[in-house]
């Protein structure tokens, strides 16, 4: 099991940008996903985006246009660059990592991640 380690929360106004980073240092393979994740109090874990190593992009219906993704394989680290922050978006994001030969970042956003990693926060004030 991969640990991803989550970085770059912080507080911002409604309006602002946050860039998260996401390492996890122990994938050894060439082809992997990752995928961000965020919990709202009172709410259940859900999906933002996934990637896959081959550069394929899979965004919640709710991030889209908002949210951008990016990578640095050769650090294994996945970036979650948030615009247009919104007081609902405030919450503890999450990453995960898993080898994965499939190369679809639908599979890679919908699979069961098991290990979780430190997340970081992000509050948005209005």
């Amino acid at each position: 099991q991969v640990q991803a380690v989550a970085s770059g929360g912080g507080s911002v106004q409604t309006g602002g940008s946050l860039r998260l980073s996401c390492t996890a240092s122990e994938l050894t393979t060439r082809r992997y996903c990752m995928a961000w994740f965020r919990q709202v109090e009172g709410k259940e874990r859900e999906g933002l985006g996934a990637i896959h190593s081959t550069g394929k992009t899979w965004y919640a219906d709710f991030v889209k246009g908002r949210f951008t993704l990016s990578q640095d394989t050769d650090k294994r680290t996945l970036y979650l660059q948030m615009d247009t922050l919104k007081p609902d978006d405030s919450g503890t994001y999450y990453c995960a990592a898993q080898a994965s030969e499939l190369s679809s970042a639908e599979f890679c956003f919908r699979r069961r991640y098991t290990s979780w990693g430190p997340a970081t926060t992000v509050t948005v004030s209005s």
